[in-house]
């Protein structure tokens, strides 16, 4: 059974060592239900998947895409990559408040 969680984020620029990364950050009760959603995964499975990434279904706008959201400080953020593909289909920049829903998988 997957889980559709919506939240109105801020768009964020990080420059790392290999290129610039857009990204918006989960928090507060967006973050607990991915966490926890990780827990069970892990008690179900045994396993825990790379980086404690959580697989979902990404939409911003009119774009979905299947992805992963990545933790952060121990599990009380989590990270959404979004392409340059996502960035100039939905016409985003840095700063932008973003509609996004994930589908827990």
């Amino acid at each position: 059974m997957s889980e559709t969680l919506s939240a109105t984020l801020p768009l964020t620029r990080w420059q790392g060592e290999r290129g610039t990364y857009h990204l918006v950050t989960l928090t507060g009760d967006v973050a607990e239900q991915v966490a926890m959603h990780a827990r069970i995964e892990r008690l179900e499975t045994g396993a825990r998947r790379g980086f404690g990434s959580v697989k979902v279904f990404a939409r911003i706008g009119g774009t979905r895409w299947k992805t992963s959201v990545f933790p952060q400080a121990k599990q009380a953020e989590w990270v959404l990559l979004v392409s340059k593909k996502v960035m100039r289909a939905e016409d985003l920049a840095e700063g932008d408040a973003v509609v996004v829903e994930l589908e827990l998988l």
